[in-house]
């Protein structure tokens, strides 16, 4: 995976935002399509290094701004933009610092955190305009995503039979029929951040997109202790029965990609994430568990 140095950072800042350049530039730790430092108190800033990240950043660049006023929990606003330059040819972002521990190294431990996440998502989860960004991995029918399904089961050994029950009974439930909703479409425990057990921020938002509520409603398990989902979806009180049963089929498939990378960063592949394993398999857990 591409790694940039802190002079690389530093000339970016004197090139484009010369009155931030002298403040303090600290590494972060983690980061998947981006990589992040701390600048000052305060800020922080975010080169894209996959493929796909600088997609990511324009989206976030052009909604979350729009989107961060209503929202309960602090989340990473950009707060300036830096453009494609001779130095650096993709968009890049100074953003709002989350502060917090993410969850895959500090997991969210106090039930009223479901109370939280509930209200984090009525807020988020509103019509988005026609012109909202879309995906074809978040906010879809799971019946799209069937076909791939054996393949994610590959990353267990054991319980494959009781997952493959609940993601069948997603995929026949009925289908999203209201208006796309906007959604984070990534929550998982390294894009939300803690403090002493409590969930306290929500960050990466370069899969924000629109579709069915069931793909973020996932995190009642993803996110959650044990025993917190129905907590939770009496807190959120805006989900069916059949959303429900949806939400419980995205929690298993997001499950099955955290263990998957999770094993990779145990096998020192690019990409891994050791820390996801432990992750997925609880999330596997809780949701299996009903």
């Amino acid at each position: 995976m591409v790694r940039y140095e802190q002079d690389l950072v530093r000339a970016l800042l004197h090139e484009q935002h010369p009155d931030l350049a002298a403040l303090e530039l600290r590494d972060v730790e983690g980061g998947w399509d981006n990589q992040q430092w701390r600048l000052g108190p305060d800020l922080a800033v975010r080169l894209p290094r996959s493929d796909r990240a600088p997609g990511l950043l324009r989206t976030e660049q052009a909604w979350l701004p729009v989107l961060a006023e209503r929202l309960p929990l602090p989340v990473p606003t950009p707060v300036r933009v830096g453009e494609p330059s001779p130095r650096f040819a993709h968009p890049w972002t100074i953003a709002h610092w989350v502060a917090g521990e993410p969850a895959d190294r500090a997991p969210i431990t106090r039930p009223d955190a479901a109370d939280t996440l509930a209200g984090f998502l009525r807020a988020l989860h509103h019509p988005a305009p026609f012109d909202a960004p879309a995906s074809s991995t978040r906010g879809v029918p799971l019946a799209q995503l069937d076909p791939e399904f054996p393949s994610w089961l590959e990353a267990i050994s054991t319980n494959a039979d009781a997952a493959r029950e609940v993601w069948d009974e997603a995929v026949a439930a009925p289908a999203w029929t209201g208006s796309p909703l906007w959604l984070h479409g990534d929550l998982h425990p390294a894009n939300v951040v803690t403090q002493d057990g409590a969930l306290t921020g929500v960050i990466d938002f370069g899969d924000l997109s629109s579709g069915d509520p069931a793909t973020d409603l996932s995190a009642a398990w993803i996110l959650l202790p044990a025993d917190a989902a129905p907590r939770f979806f009496a807190a959120y009180a805006q989900a069916d029965e059949a959303t429900i049963t949806r939400a419980r089929g995205w929690a298993v498939m997001r499950a099955l990609n955290l263990i998957w990378i999770g094993q990779r960063g145990r096998n020192g592949l690019p990409g891994g994430k050791p820390t996801w394993e432990p992750a997925g398999y609880a999330t596997l857990e809780r949701v299996l568990a009903g």
